[in-house]
């Protein structure tokens, strides 16, 4: 509550919006309500943002405005409010699916008594049992959303289903009870309950995919704010350990943070020493030292050690909650797939309805002794041949297929919000580590000194490492391990913080770490492997080495190694004229190194999960149509920033739900691919579009009855629900065409 200016600023949930114009139609009804200063509406989180003077209208008033136009405010807010939307939502879906089902087993029969068994008896009564709860149970959601739309003077494709649905429906009912009403007028009456059944089947699939499709926006969310602990144990004056709910602990609180567990809030280490994984920020596999005096995050995972810490931010300050917050509101700024039936719906309706009534109105005027029938057969003939199957149709089967296609391939294309862009990608920007790189620290060189016992060396440096906790010594086993390294025993183990370790093997001492820490125990350093260590730094390679009391042995190179194919993908992106950008949490050498190894100008390094996503809005605000390709918790702000968000596949399930697609493995080479193949259904959606609205542009007036005039030609309502059927044939046969043959 804003006491100043009294007023209330609150999110609350929106069940039921489906597109766009959803979204719209709620922010511009809402808008005008009198005490309403601000409505957003943010379709993806599925929410409205709201300032209003709750002296003028309260939020009762306003949740009932939303009910009257077909959606639910949720107006209670917190987890309970998330618990009661994500229930509806699966309520809504498992309807939705069970409609789908029902209406396509009722609907089989329909189809095979219209098309092969038509003439046994009481044929046609058995269609209308049939077809009836598909009609009028199944799919009354379009009945009942055309009549929201209507008390609220508006028009959808809701409209027109419903009314080409209606009209078949009771116009085959009349045929069936009263043929003898056109049989007298030499007019062959047919019943049309297949064409209502099978408009209703279709446009529900398609509504079905589209709800499946935005499932997964709210799922990432979730699995970010599960990140943060739900409690903490904060240290009492008095030295006890007392457990609390994270919503209590406030700036300046002491918090105990154990082996294996989260850290809750933002803070400062005051005592203690531990490795913490840090990915989910950085996107580094490598964990992160922490003493006195070293920062800590939200959500960031302890390892072996113990320490504790002095909160510093608490709640929706932590780095976590700006996270979660950047990437609410990216997704929410852009737009869903711009269906352009949804966008010229409020003209085609209106249209075409006029058309059908304007040719009954003239065939009545001008028709002659038959002109009332004529009128009504023109009525009836141009609303089923304007129904909007085909165009229901030519995103969902373009999709269809084409997901089909990219799962062949690897890729995974999980809804169509970043298809309608894809062909206008001209920048791509690539995490590196676990994107360009394999995403976890391994030995890319071993170097013996000159004189040295290999095997003793190999397995003094294998048993010492498996004692220690460092993030290194995990790739140095992994490596001996693999090498058939022999585990010794190690006497005297120590970890010296910031240097290395050191143990006894068969009565000799060895010391394991950095260059320093050799040389403060008195290590001479051998002249060669200082050289060769030095090549190695440059090379960006993390440098470890072995000494025993008198002298270095051996040294071990560490790094994350590149990817066999990403010098080819990031050279065939460069071919198809998209500009390439590496993005990384690492430090500036080794981000160079990397880049110069990959073939990319432009990185950036030292990057925080913000800083991400605001160089994707930069690039967005110079007009680049931008791609980004990550696999980490700490990519996910700007993957979902991004035009086309695409996750590495074995990446974090966070990045996976945000992104639009994820890479199957780690092939880089996949992006490419997946961007033409993106291309390519945009296009076959345009391909289908084109030729839905061209078929009503052409079949429309026909059906009104223009040519008769010229040839004495009308269309037959029959003859119109079969060209119906063959133009949704014809879209789906173009989308299996056109990506089948990718």
């Amino acid at each position: 509550m804003d006491n100043a200016t009294n007023t209330i600023k609150a999110v609350y949930p929106v069940v039921g919006m489906q597109c766009a114009a959803c979204a719209a139609r709620i922010e511009k009804v809402l808008g005008k309500q009198q005490g309403v200063q601000l409505c957003n509406v943010n379709l993806a989180a599925g929410n409205i943002s709201l300032v209003y003077n709750p002296d003028e209208i309260t939020i009762e008033r306003l949740a009932e405005v939303v009910a009257n136009m077909g959606f639910q405010l949720v107006a209670t807010g917190g987890e309970d409010a998330a618990t009661q939307v994500e229930e509806r939502e699966k309520v809504r879906y498992k309807e939705l699916r069970n409609n789908v089902v029902w209406s396509i087993v009722l609907s089989v029969p329909i189809m095979l008594l219209s098309m092969v068994f038509h003439d046994i008896p009481y044929a046609q009564e058995i269609m209308a049992v049939l077809a009836t709860p598909v009609v009028f149970y199944f799919g009354r959601g379009f009945f009942v959303n055309a009549w929201k739309q209507l008390k609220q003077k508006s028009a959808n494709m809701d409209t027109l289903v419903a009314l080409s649905v209606g009209v078949s429906y009771c116009f085959s009912i009349f045929n069936m009870i009263y043929p003898e009403f056109w049989e007298k007028r030499d007019v062959e009456p047919h019943v049309y309950f297949e064409a209502s059944a099978m408009i209703v089947v279709f446009i529900m699939i398609g509504r079905m995919l589209e709800e499946r499709a935005k499932g997964n926006t709210s799922e990432a969310i979730k699995k970010l704010m599960g990140l943060a602990p739900k409690t903490a144990m904060v240290v009492t004056e008095s030295g006890e350990l007392r457990e609390t709910l994270i919503d209590y602990i406030k700036e300046g609180s002491v918090i105990a943070v154990r082996p294996g567990e989260k850290v809750p809030v933002d803070g400062v280490v005051m005592n203690g020493m531990s490795f913490v994984d840090e990915s989910m920020l950085s996107g580094e596999p490598m964990s992160v030292e922490k003493t006195e005096g070293s920062e800590v995050f939200a959500g960031t995972i302890n390892q072996k050690g113990a320490f504790q810490m002095k909160a510093t931010k608490v709640g929706s300050a932590t780095m976590l909650a700006t996270i979660i917050k950047m990437v609410q509101d990216a997704q929410g700024s852009k737009a869903p797939i711009q269906r352009i039936v949804d966008k010229v719906a409020g003209v085609f309706v209106p249209v075409i309805v006029t058309i059908a009534l304007l040719s009954m109105v003239a065939w009545c005027l001008w028709g002659g002794n038959d002109g009332v029938v004529r009128g009504v057969l023109a009525f009836v003939t141009v609303v089923i041949i304007a129904c909007p199957c085909a165009h229901g149709l030519a995103t969902p089967t373009a999709i269809m297929v084409g997901i089909g296609k990219g799962a062949e391939k690897g890729i995974l294309i999980k809804d169509a919000k970043s298809l309608e862009i894809a062909k206008k990608i001209d920048a791509v920007v690539l995490d590196k580590t676990g994107t360009i790189t394999e995403g976890r620290p391994e030995v890319a060189d071993v170097v013996y000194g000159a004189n040295v016992d290999v095997d003793a060396c190999a397995d003094a440096l294998y048993s010492i490492e498996m004692q220690s906790e460092h993030p290194l010594a995990e790739a140095i086993v992994r490596h001996f391990k693999s090498l058939d390294a022999n585990s010794v025993s190690v006497a005297g183990f120590e970890a010296v913080v910031g240097g290395g370790v050191k143990g006894e093997v068969d009565g000799k001492h060895y010391f394991v770490g950095n260059a320093k820490f050799l040389k403060s125990q008195g290590v001479k350093m051998e002249q060669d492997l200082e050289v060769r260590a030095n090549e190695l730094e440059d090379e960006s390679k993390t440098v470890v080495w072995l000494a025993d009391e008198e002298r270095s042995l051996t040294l071990i190179a560490i790094t994350d190694k590149v990817k066999a194919t990403s010098v080819a993908a990031v050279a065939k992106m460069h071919e198809m004229g998209v500009a390439v950008y590496m993005l990384t949490g690492d430090n500036r050498v080794t981000a160079e190194a990397v880049a110069r190894q990959v073939g990319i100008k432009n990185y950036k390094a030292q990057m925080l999960p913000s800083e991400k996503a605001e160089f994707v809005a930069r690039l967005q605000a110079e007009g680049h149509c931008v791609a980004m390709v990550g696999d980490g918790i700490n990519d996910s702000a700007a993957l979902a920033q991004a035009d086309m968000g695409v996750a590495m596949g074995q990446g974090s399930d966070i990045a996976i739900d945000i992104a639009k697609m994820a890479i199957v493995g780690n092939d880089l080479m996949k992006i490419p691919e997946a961007i033409e193949l993106s291309k390519n259904i945009v296009r076959t959606i345009h391909q289908n579009l084109f030729w839905a609205f061209i078929y009503n542009v052409i079949g429309v007036p026909v059906a009104a009855g223009a040519l008769y005039p010229v040839c004495g030609f009308l269309l037959n309502p029959m003859i119109a629900g079969a060209a119906m059927a063959l133009s949704s044939v014809s879209v789906v046969t173009n989308s299996l065409r056109s990506i089948k043959n990718e």
